[in-house]
């Protein structure tokens, strides 16, 4: 490992790293010396760390000595040029080393600030250096210690100083913590500086060589990573640049890997456990299907269509998540799959988040299926309890086929008399022990129901290997043909106007349009559009002599059901509504969508948003309103414009919102991952999840390989130690985060 020129950082005496080099922290020891208990010990153990600062640090999350080591810092300040007092020029940052003659604080004509003015020297000459409030150092000063001043040299009203910046006093062994080479930086709070967190760690070091390092030698060697305390110590006090990104890059990994390993270790463990009747192969009913669809199907549905087979065949439930663009045909591929159940003499379930969404999926399903001699029922809260009744005791005779429903489907102790496929659709809308109840409807013989989740938003690639880690992944990633993207533009106050009578144009040409807003109600506090102020002035005003519904959650099932009805007949002209019409509205003759207060709306929220508008060959048309957005805002509507690909956008959003807690209910944020970043690490992912199926899948009982490549090596006794060793690190990093993706 290369890592260059130093930077004039003095390492601890005694400390060897590569090369012969000094490092931090990995005195000539044997490495019998090895306790990975010493890390636990308390942070008041370092020199300089009292009980006060100790519970500062808490505040951070650092509770002990490896909390510390692995408290990295997020960036390094570059070396500057150590130069001689005679050789300063003006405006430059340099730093110099320098003896104290004398000092003193004065009083300045600004209330409440001090400066303290030290002459200092050394062998080529003297200067005046200065400090603003920090008269505490004059103390400090009073015994001429040898100093290293991080600043520039000032020309100011005739009087030549050099502003200090940063400074550091230095020891008997003129060892340099916060001055020389390169200086790392960390995230730190008001009472806790980022000084003493850069100190407590240069006196942790030596800690370092307790670290348990997880990786095999030879997984080290195949990638040129260096060892767990090595890396570490190259994090915080690298020799270069270059030595400092691959040292995280290899902590980052470690992390990766074991994160897949306690995914991959989860999936396999439920697949020990369960069992699902195998369905024969494709027959009559689903072909007959596939055969008289309107359209042809695309290339990737046929693909997935391909990979639901080959699960539907084994003994082992399927785990599959669908996603996909909007448009890309993932309602066809649920209806496949749902039949696959029901030309076997079983039945098959569709779950949807919403009534809106379940309406549209029943109404779709039986205009499809019905005619095929498919039974489709619908069970959702707002029903009678009567009906309700009625339909369970259909589903438990046999007497349904098909149920779509929303959480009534578990939450009213639905029984099936043969429960075989199950679909959830925009599952990332269901908690997580919601969406896995229709999963415990296992028959009396033990078996469970084979599965495919499905979402409308595009995953990017990095959450689809860590929030859907247990699961087989399948992407539709294009659309049907004939299908143009949607134009969509930003509007600006002096183009309203002109926007709204393009609007009333394509409604006199017997289209429809949507008008989302973010709120139900106004709010003074927001100041942006809602859906109730929108639709009673759009009724009176711009829209006046077309009929106008308004569609939003709070409204009875009844006003939803007349609402959505209207619109999707073709009687009302205008739908004003909020975003419940994101997913699963289908109304093909809507060409026009004006988005109020688009601001308020993620990237991959919006894109879906627009989607409604591109349900069918005719040219559609997106509008953004604009309300006097910041530049950040409005760079992020720009690029919402000008792409398409709701794949890209993903991943935008994914910048834009970060990275989220990957095992919590929050999804923005700070992420779980404390090395890792989803965004910029999104290779090295990939990498791991691929060395992790390569590791995990050794040693595995035959038959328990299911999803995973198969391997053909045979492991000896140590090869199989070393891997039930990084299960059990795994384990430990993410067993307790992952508890409860468990589906039991």
């Amino acid at each position: 490992m290369n890592g260059g020129a130093r930077g004039g950082i003095n390492y601890p005496l005694g400390c060897k790293g590569n090369q012969g080099e000094t490092r931090p922290g990995l005195p000539a020891t044997s490495k019998r010396s090895l306790d990975p208990r010493a890390l636990d010990a308390p942070l008041s153990a370092i020199r300089g760390v009292g009980r006060a600062t100790e519970k500062k640090f808490h505040a951070l999350g650092v509770h002990n000595v490896g909390d510390l080591l692995l408290y990295l810092p997020f960036r390094h300040e570059p070396p500057s040029k150590v130069v001689k007092v005679a050789a300063l020029v003006p405006g430059e940052e340099c730093v110099l080393r320098v003896r104290v003659i004398s000092c003193a604080t004065r009083e300045t004509a600004r209330r409440g600030l001090k400066v303290l003015e030290a002459l200092v020297c050394d062998e080529s000459g003297s200067v005046v250096a200065v400090w603003y409030n920090q008269a505490y150092l004059e103390g400090l000063f009073r015994d001429h210690p040898e100093l290293l001043l991080k600043g520039m040299l000032v020309r100011r009203r005739g009087f030549t100083s050099f502003v200090v910046r940063r400074h550091e006093i230095l020891d008997e062994r003129g060892e340099s913590r916060h001055v020389l080479g390169l200086i790392p930086v960390y995230s730190s709070t008001g009472e806790l500086s980022v000084r003493t967190i850069r100190s407590s760690v240069h006196e942790a070091a030596s800690y370092a060589r307790h670290l348990v390092d997880p990786l095999p030698a030879g997984l080290l060697a195949a990638r040129r990573y260096p060892g767990k305390a090595e890396a570490v110590l190259a994090c915080h006090f690298p020799r270069g640049l270059r030595e400092a990104k691959q040292a995280r890059e290899r902590l980052a990994f470690e992390e990766l890997l074991l994160l897949q390993i306690a995914l991959l270790e989860q999936r396999r463990a439920k697949s020990e456990r369960r069992r699902a009747r195998p369905l024969a192969p494709p027959a009559r009913l689903t072909q007959h299907f596939l055969a008289h669809l309107p359209y042809q199907p695309t290339a990737a549905q046929l693909r997935v269509i391909g990979e639901i087979d080959a699960d539907l065949a084994g003994s082992t439930p399927m785990c599959r998540l669908l996603h996909g663009d909007v448009g890309s045909g993932k309602t066809t591929v649920a209806a496949y799959c749902l039949l696959r159940a029901v030309e076997q003499g079983a039945q098959g379930a569709l779950m949807a988040p919403t009534e809106v969404l379940a309406d549209q999926h029943y109404l779709r399903l039986t205009q499809q299926l019905e005619p095929l001699g498919v039974r489709v029922g619908l069970l959702k809260g707002s029903q009678p309890p009567k009906l309700r009744k009625e339909v369970r005791e259909a589903l438990e005779s046999g007497e349904i086929d098909l149920v779509v429903g929303t959480h009534a489907l578990i939450q009213e102790g639905v029984r099936f008399k043969d429960l075989r496929v199950a679909v959830v659709d925009e599952q990332h809308r269901f908690g997580v022990k919601q969406r896995e109840a229709i999963l415990t409807a296992a028959d009396q013989a033990g078996y469970w129901p084979h599965t495919l989740h499905m979402s409308a938003t595009p995953i990017p690639r990095t959450l689809s290997l860590t929030l859907y880690g247990d699961l087989d992944v399948s992407v539709l990633d294009e659309l049907p043909k004939g299908r143009k993207p949607v134009v969509t533009r930003l509007v600006f106050a002096h183009s309203e106007a002109r926007m709204w009578q393009f609007v009333r144009e394509k409604l006199k040409q017997g289209r429809q349009a949507y008008v989302v807003c973010p709120l139900i109600e106004e709010s003074e506090a927001l100041q942006t559009a809602s859906a109730c102020r929108t639709f009673a002035e759009l009724s009176q005003g711009e829209l006046r002599g077309f009929r106008v519904e308004l569609l939003h959650g709070q409204l009875s099932p009844a006003e939803k059901a007349q609402a959505m009805g209207a619109f999707a007949s073709g009687r009302a002209n205008v739908l004003v509504c909020t975003s419940i019409i994101e997913v699963g509205v289908d109304v093909s003759n809507a060409t026009v969508m004006v988005i109020m207060g688009a601001r308020r709306f993620g990237l991959s929220q919006l894109h879906q948003l627009r989607g409604r508008v591109a349900r069918s060959e005719e040219e559609s048309y997106c509008f953004l309103l604009m309300e006097g957005e910041d530049t950040a805002v409005l760079e992020r509507l720009e690029l919402f414009a000008r792409t398409t690909d709701g794949f890209a956008l993903a991943e935008a959003d994914l910048r834009f919102r970060g990275e989220g807690q990957l095992f919590g209910e929050r999804q923005s944020g700070l992420g779980d991952l404390e090395i890792a970043s989803l965004i910029r690490d999104r290779h090295l992912l990939e990498e791991a999840r691929a060395e992790a199926e390569k590791l995990i899948t050794h040693g595995l009982p035959r038959g328990i390989t299911h999803g995973l490549p198969r391997s053909t090596s045979q492991q000896g006794p140590l090869e199989s130690a070393v891997i039930a060793w990084l299960r059990e690190m795994a384990r430990q990093r993410f067993g307790a985060k992952i508890e409860w993706m468990e589906r039991v």
